[in-house]
C-alpha cells in the first residue's frame, strides 16, 4: 500500500476521516484502503492569564490515505465511487485522474506527526528576537517596537518601545502584538 493525499473541504477533515473509515468497514474495502490520518498538534493559548489547549491541524484541507492502487496507478473503481460519494471530498493530488503517491520521506514525517504521543502542549509564538512589532491591544496600543526576548512557557514577549524618547522594556502577552 502507498500513501496518497486527498483534498477535502476546509474544517471537514475529521468528519471526512470518520465517514471514510465507516464506509471502508461497511463496504469491506480493508484490502484496498488502509489507514486514514489527519495529523494534528496540541497548542496552548494564553489570553488574559487563562490557558486553553486545543488541537490544530498540521495540513488543513487534506486527509492522508493509505491505499493499494490499481495496475495503472489509478484508484480502484470500487474505492473511487465510495470516496467520491463521501461529502466534502475533493480529489486526490495528482494529474489526469491518476493520484501521485507520497514520497517515503514525506510519509515518514507525516506519520511521525500523526502518531506522536500526547505531550504537554506548547505555546505557538511566531516572533523572534529583533522582529519589529506593533502593540494592538492594551495600555500601549499602537506603540511600535522590537522584540527583545520571549518567554514561551508563560506566553510573554519582552518588547522595547520608545516612550518620550527613551527605550522602555514592556512585558506583553504574545497575542497582544503583531508583526509589522
Amino acid at each position: 500500500m502507498q500513501w496518497y493525499v486527498l483534498r477535502v473541504a476546509a474544517n471537514k477533515e475529521k468528519q471526512v476521516k470518520e465517514a471514510l473509515k465507516q464506509k471502508v468497514k461497511e463496504e469491506g474495502l480493508e484490502d484496498i484502503i488502509g489507514r486514514i490520518e489527519v495529523p494534528t498538534e496540541q497548542i496552548k493559548r494564553i489570553r488574559g492569564g487563562k490557558q486553553t489547549v486545543h488541537r490544530r491541524k498540521l495540513y488543513p484541507g487534506y486527509v492522508f490515505m493509505e491505499m493499494d492502487p490499481a495496475e495503472d496507478g489509478r484508484v480502484p473503481e470500487k474505492a473511487w465511487f465510495m470516496i467520491k460519494g463521501t461529502g466534502s471530498v475533493g480529489d486526490f493530488i495528482g494529474t489526469e485522474g491518476v493520484p501521485t503517491p507520497m514520497r517515503d520521506t514525506d510519509v515518514a514525517k507525516m506519520l511521525l506527526e500523526a502518531e506522536k504521543p500526547e505531550q504537554a502542549p506548547s505555546i505557538k509564538v511566531e516572533f523572534q528576537k529583533g522582529d519589529q512589532i506593533k502593540i494592538r491591544e492594551g495600555a500601549f496600543e499602537n506603540f511600535e517596537g522590537a522584540v527583545d526576548s520571549i518567554d514561551a512557557d508563560r506566553g510573554i514577549v519582552k518588547v522595547i518601545v520608545t516612550i518620550f524618547g527613551r527605550s522602555t522594556p514592556l512585558d506583553i502577552e504574545y497575542w497582544q502584538i503583531e508583526k509589522l
